[in-house]
């Protein structure tokens, strides 16, 4: 679970509040997933999350612990930068960049957050960056040429 938010909406007889929950899936072995949901209880929002979680999985390529190449996701106005790390580096990023990458089997990448720092636009825009991610044995196979 990466985040929970709670709103409210004033009716006749006071408050009334509700919860929207962000979790990320993944089997730390290059595959992850976010999922995003509202519900009246914290409880059911973190299972719906979790449910939606897993009908959005995404493969993550990776070169040894880290990532072929850089990248830059975007979401709304949030942008995040991925830079492959040399082994032993670990994970430099925020909380909700962090729990994208770990969950994904990322060891060692540094990160950079710019614009909005909203949790939910983070993990979306990290996700952008992850899909936008080819080995160089997929980009030769997508060119349909020889890489030297």
């Amino acid at each position: 679970m990466v985040k929970v938010n709670r709103s409210a909406a004033v009716v006749k007889g006071g408050r009334r509040f509700s919860f929207s929950a962000l979790t990320v899936v993944g089997n730390r072995d290059g595959v992850v997933g976010f999922g995003f949901s509202k519900a009246k209880e914290v409880p059911s929002a973190v299972e719906k999350s979790n449910r939606d979680a897993r009908k959005h999985l995404l493969r993550v390529p990776r070169v040894g612990g880290t990532i072929p190449h850089e990248t830059t996701g975007k979401f709304g106005a949030s942008s995040v930068k991925l830079i492959p790390a040399a082994p032993g580096t670990g994970i430099i990023a925020g909380n909700c960049v962090r729990a994208v990458l770990e969950l994904s089997g990322v060891r060692d990448c540094l990160t950079k957050a710019y614009g909005s720092t909203n949790a939910i636009n983070l993990v979306k825009a990290c996700v952008d960056a992850i899909g936008q991610l080819r080995t160089r044995e997929r980009q030769a196979e997508i060119r349909g040429v020889k890489l030297g």
